[in-house]
């Protein structure tokens, strides 16, 4: 056993981070390069001629997996007199982090990326044979790394000769369990770290539903996602799925909908009050007749662009903010104004650059009064002619409604408005 602060090789020892019945693993600072690895160092009474052998072996087929989620080996090598294997070191096990709360979406995450480490080595046909959370490493930013793959294979071998028992307690497949790992066998570990995972729970032969943790595991996900689990976990191997590949495209399928959402409380629909109620049958009756366009910055009832005053508050609107229908905007108001306008219709300002082309519009309903006017034509509620600024006398009438107001005689709507929108006056 090797103790903190002792150098070995190039290697400084921090501490100790677990000890199995096959090998013991060391937080270690890599003295040359200056980060920090983990070392794996078989025990010695389990490193034969025949087990190197077989390590040798293994560690060139894992060299190829070459795969964002799966751990790389940095080195296999002989430090006095004892075989080290050298991987990057992260910042925990899965295992660690299963003693805390997993969020689900977090969970979800995990997994996909342990399913694609797992079907990228069954794609090259490498069986892992120790699935577990202690051999799944996890970086910064939940980052998934599988480790052990092929090293566990040599390990299963070399506890088998030993009489030992094979691989680990709680994840072994049935058909591993007698010494026949298969592609399924890792299918079967995989769906029982899935299920401890979003259920808390590790099941245990002979794995009947519902199992251990499965009222906590149908709050969290849905029914598809369980009956995904339970296809993973099945006794029959046959009744698996045949490998990690088919296993991650049945995830894949599962997983926008594995989330079970909690039941959202009905909110009762609050009834609309008379102000509101009021306002929404003015847009529908007399809006597009208006042009309705904006609202009022104090009081936020719906006005529109030729109205002097807010019917609903009274306040004054010398300048208008919101949008028009006209291509161009007067300086002075800020109301719209055709392009061969001479003046602005609704404050008696000047154009901006009235254009010598005449355009003809099917707003245009009267007639100005001056009878030395080129153009003459006006729309409503104009207050003065755009083409020679003579001020408009005509009272407009809004739609079919016969209100007029008391002081300008312009066309109101008394069920609606608390004010003229036009001069101002208060009706209410």
């Amino acid at each position: 056993m090797l103790k903190a602060r002792q150098k070995f090789g190039k290697y400084r020892i921090e501490r100790r981070l677990a000890e199995g019945n096959f090998a013991m693993v060391y937080r270690a600072l890599d003295t040359i390069e200056g980060i920090p690895v983990a070392l794996k160092i078989p025990h010695r009474d389990l490193v034969t001629e025949q087990t190197l052998e077989m390590f040798r072996k293994e560690v060139r087929l894992t060299a190829k997996l070459d795969h964002p989620n799966i751990l790389p080996i940095k080195n296999a090598s002989f430090i006095d007199r004892d075989f080290v294997i050298v991987f990057p070191l992260g910042e925990g096990t899965l295992g660690d982090r299963m003693r805390h709360r997993i969020s689900t979406p977090v969970a979800l995450d995990i997994a996909e990326q342990m399913l694609d480490a797992l079907a990228f080595a069954h794609r090259h046909r490498v069986i892992h044979c120790d699935v577990k959370p202690e051999n799944i490493i996890l970086f910064h930013g939940n980052r998934v790394r599988l480790t052990d793959f092929g090293i566990a294979k040599v390990a299963l071998r070399t506890r088998a000769q030993t009489g030992s028992g094979t691989g680990t307690v709680g994840y072994l497949a049935p058909e591993q369990a007698m010494g026949k790992p298969t592609l399924r066998s890792d299918v079967f570990a995989a769906g029982l770290v899935l299920y401890r995972m979003f259920a808390g729970r590790l099941p245990e032969w002979p794995y009947e539903w519902p199992l251990p943790g499965f009222d906590r595991l149908k709050e969290k996900v849905s029914p598809d996602f369980i009956a995904f689990l339970r296809r993973a976990m099945e006794v029959s191997e046959h009744r698996r799925y045949k490998d990690a590949i088919q296993m991650r495209t049945a995830f894949e399928r599962v997983k926008k909908r594995a989330q079970r959402r909690p039941p959202q409380r009905k909110r009762a629909k609050s009834r609309p009050d008379w102000k509101t109620i009021r306002l929404r049958e003015f847009k529908r009756r007399f809006g597009k007749t208006l042009d309705v366009r904006s609202a009022c910055d104090r009081c936020h009832g719906p006005i529109a662009p030729s109205m002097q005053h807010c019917p609903w508050c009274g306040s004054r609107r010398r300048v208008y903010r919101g949008p028009v229908k006209f291509p161009e905007r007067c300086r002075r108001c800020g109301r719209g104004m055709k392009s061969d306008w001479r003046f602005c219709a609704w404050c008696y300002g000047p154009s901006v650059e009235p254009a010598s082309r005449e355009y003809t519009d099917v707003r245009y309903e009267a007639k100005c009064r001056n009878p030395s006017c080129g153009r003459r034509d006006l729309m409503p509620f104009m207050r003065y002619c755009p083409w020679c600024r003579t001020k408009v006398t005509r009272a407009w009438k809004v739609g079919e409604t016969r209100d007029k107001c008391a002081r300008c005689g312009w066309g109101v709507l008394a069920e609606f408005w608390n004010y003229c929108p036009w001069c101002g006056l208060k009706s209410r």
